[in-house]
């Protein structure tokens, strides 16, 4: 089997590897929920290409990426469910109907009004999704709650972030961010009380609660809290890497060096 240009052909290596006695034993064995953490995994590493700019890694990537689809679809296949075909079909048809201002007559005068068509869309789908799966015996006599569609399995910076955004549509929110700095600083006291009373259970759960009032925080000043971090994160990584050179000028590991010495280096890389 040789490589190709055409989509065809990595449907027919994923039928291969999953083909019992003759395919890959690794891939055979794999479910829809061994195989999520993958699809999140080949995600992140999709943006982090894009953070670095490099386009070599970012095509590499997204073939990465593609292959979780074209396993998840096999995998449904196999089950009678849906296939490739399907799933194409699926998100063409979700791509048209969302754009009527492209594909269709209605018109948009700027991203603002685009966003809202877009929103009013999704929600009728939501409802007609809801309506089918009620008709055919699938869904419980009690309609999903607001925030259903907040996936669970986002990381949690990110779904704390679209929980509060999700609410404030419906007026659950703050005006502004001095109510939430005040709320932060109320998470703090209690988070102390908690520490001070040496109950693990209740600290873990106000930290919960600081991290939760932080991200809102950012929202409020339209930060996006995985982006903020991030930023953090390489930040301390260069000034970290900053202590361990000049330790490794002097002959020193950074086991051997002290807290006053990497502090100092520490003020130095600030600067």
């Amino acid at each position: 089997m040789k490589p190709s240009r055409d989509i065809t052909r990595l449907l027919e290596i994923m039928k291969a590897l999953r083909t019992p006695h003759t395919g890959c034993p690794w891939d055979v064995e794999q479910t829809f929920s061994s195989i999520a953490p993958y699809t999140i995994e080949e995600a992140y590493e999709v943006a982090d290409a894009i953070e670095r700019n490099d386009l070599d890694d970012l095509r590499d990537e997204l073939g990465d990426l593609l292959l979780q689809v074209v396993f998840h679809a096999r995998m449904a296949e196999e089950e009678d469910r849906f296939d490739f075909g399907d799933v194409v079909e699926a998100i063409t048809t979700k791509m048209i109907r969302r754009h009527p201002h492209v594909f269709g007559d209605a018109q948009a005068r700027g991203k603002g009004m685009a966003k809202g068509m877009w929103e009013t869309i999704k929600a009728q789908e939501k409802a007609e999704r809801l309506a089918r799966r009620t008709r055919n015996g699938e869904a419980d006599s009690v309609p999903p709650a607001y925030l259903d569609d907040v996936p669970r399995a986002l990381p949690a910076l990110m779904r704390a972030h679209k929980l509060q955004a999700r609410a404030a549509r419906v007026g659950f929110d703050w005006g502004q961010s001095g109510p939430v700095l005040d709320k932060i600083e109320e998470e703090i006291g209690e988070l102390r009380e908690a520490l001070e009373m040496r109950d693990d259970a209740h600290a873990a759960e106000e930290y919960g609660d600081l991290l939760f009032a932080v991200v809102n925080l950012g929202r409020h000043l339209g930060y996006d809290p995985e982006a903020a971090l991030s930023q953090t994160n390489d930040k301390f990584r260069r000034r970290f890497d900053f202590i361990e050179r000049e330790l490794r000028r002097a002959g020193r590991s950074l086991e051997e060096a002290d807290l006053a010495e990497m502090e100092a280096l520490w003020q130095r890389a600030k600067r």
